[in-house]
């Protein structure tokens, strides 16, 4: 099993930044995809980026792309979420997920074992 909990949401003004952080622990050698997925309310959950825990291959759906850096620290079996000039429309609850598959780096909720519970951003205009 592996245990993911995220942390460093907030409310930030339109233009600002946050940046999130998932810790696993347990058996997090298990973890060989990470990914940020997040959810608006009465919307669907959305893929919003991915990385390989390996080689750090990256993926990220096109609405973040150039804003949102997904990185992660092996010693600290952590992974970040760098999310710069926030817009009001990235308001939702982000997820954190594992994959115990190398491949693909998934966008797809089945792609992904384990979970966290998920942490809100509030982005105000």
């Amino acid at each position: 099993q592996v245990q993911l909990v995220e942390s460093g949401g907030g409310l930030v003004q339109a233009g600002g930044s946050l940046r999130l952080s998932c810790a696993a622990s347990g058996r997090t050698s298990n973890s060989k995809v990470m990914a940020w997925f997040r959810q608006a309310p009465g919307k669907e959950r959305e893929f919003v980026a991915a990385i390989r825990w390996s080689s750090g291959s990256t993926y990220y759906t096109d609405s973040v792309k150039g804003r949102f850096t997904i990185s992660r620290d092996n010693a600290k079996n952590t992974m970040y979420l760098e999310m710069n000039s926030l817009k009001p429309e990235d308001t939702s609850v982000y997820y954190c997920a594992a994959s115990t598959r190398s491949y693909p780096l998934g966008t797809r909720i089945n792609d992904y074992d384990y979970w966290g519970q998920g942490t809100q951003v509030t982005v105000s205009s």
